[in-house]
């Protein structure tokens, strides 16, 4: 009773947090929006044009989609951890980061900036490396975790490879600068198109990932232990890989690479909550969200030029990261 009642406590917690994040991430930025002014435009009071304009065209759509990216990445990391049964398993850990970067690098040197070219490309590079990977497993003699990883490692390094071509070639004026920006990520440029091109992708990630949430934990299980159950491992396993790649891979191909958040958010619910079950994944999810939320406030109102969001997730990442280290030498988790 003590455990559930500590669980609803760290849930109730953090989705407060997070609501407060997101209030917060609506206020903050180089065209500050006052609370008053926010609220008048919600009950249709007379507010500036510009300000509205905004708001619902800019600020709004961009907090949505950091709320969303670190729901998604943070409850993908927790299954991949534990599909694979690995707490360093990430995002990337099947090659979709890297897939979708290429994708996008591909539409930056070889058909110009368009968001709407890089953004597609993006996304059926991350598919189509996941393709890959699914293919390779299959083709192995023995398509466990570890083969999935292996594969996941070789399309990685294949396209960082490639990437490293692209850099070769691409205009150090422009292209090359826009490469290494992608590469980092961003909510800068996301406006409400952004969202409605996302939201039916990570739908079908997120809410499929839901349903077989118990086939999941069994995923965790040693193999045999899974087979006893009457786990059809090989089937089982594509699936949540693919729903949790199409999760990541929709987020990605909007805001480029995220680096930790992903990887931070299981571990901090897993100091939390010490136990590993679907509420975990759940609270992975929650905690991924509240990481973004307050990057983003970070990476828009820390200097007046915006820094790519990938430099406060990793400067609040590796001390969650450390901490998680020092309680496992103390043995406390």
């Amino acid at each position: 009773m003590e455990t559930v009642v500590r669980q609803r406590g760290y849930f109730v917690l953090t989705g407060v947090l997070v609501a407060l994040a997101f209030f917060a991430c609506l206020l903050i930025g180089r065209f500050p929006i006052s609370a008053y002014e926010m609220f008048s435009i919600f009950i249709g009071d007379d507010v500036d044009p510009l300000t509205r304009s905004v708001f619902f065209n800019l600020r709004l759509p961009r907090t949505i989609m950091a709320l969303l990216a670190g729901a998604g990445l943070g409850f993908a990391g927790s299954v991949f951890q534990l599909v694979f049964r690995n707490p360093l398993a990430a995002p990337d850990i099947v090659g979709v980061s890297s897939g979708a970067n290429l994708g996008a690098a591909v539409a930056i040197v070889l058909f110009g900036q368009s968001a709407f070219v890089m953004t597609s490309m993006a996304f059926g590079g991350g598919m189509l490396v996941l393709f890959l990977v699914m293919l390779v497993a299959r083709l192995s003699r023995n398509p466990s975790t570890v083969t999935y990883i292996l594969a996941g490692i070789v399309m990685r390094a294949l396209s960082d490879a490639l990437i490293m071509i692209l850099r070769f070639f691409a205009d150090p004026a422009r292209e090359l600068a826009a490469l290494e920006f992608w590469a980092m990520g961003s909510l800068g440029g996301i406006t409400m198109s952004n969202l409605v091109t996302v939201l039916p992708f990570f739908i079908i990630g997120f809410i499929g990932l839901i349903l077989l949430r118990r086939q999941i934990i069994m995923l965790g299980l040693e193999d045999d232990e899974a087979k006893t159950l009457g786990v059809p491992l090989k089937s089982v396993r594509f699936i949540v890989l693919a729903l949790a790649s199409l999760l990541v891979a929709s987020i990605v191909s909007q805001t480029g690479l995220i680096a930790f958040a992903g990887l931070i958010a299981p571990h901090a619910a897993r100091l939390a909550l010490r136990r590993i079950s679907f509420s975990w994944c759940m609270l992975s999810a929650l905690m991924g969200a509240f990481i973004l939320l307050v990057a983003d406030a970070f990476a828009r109102g820390l200097t007046a030029l915006e820094i790519p969001i990938s430099v406060p997730t990793t400067l609040l990442g590796v001390p969650v990261l450390l901490y998680f280290m020092w309680r496992r030498k103390l043995g406390k988790v």
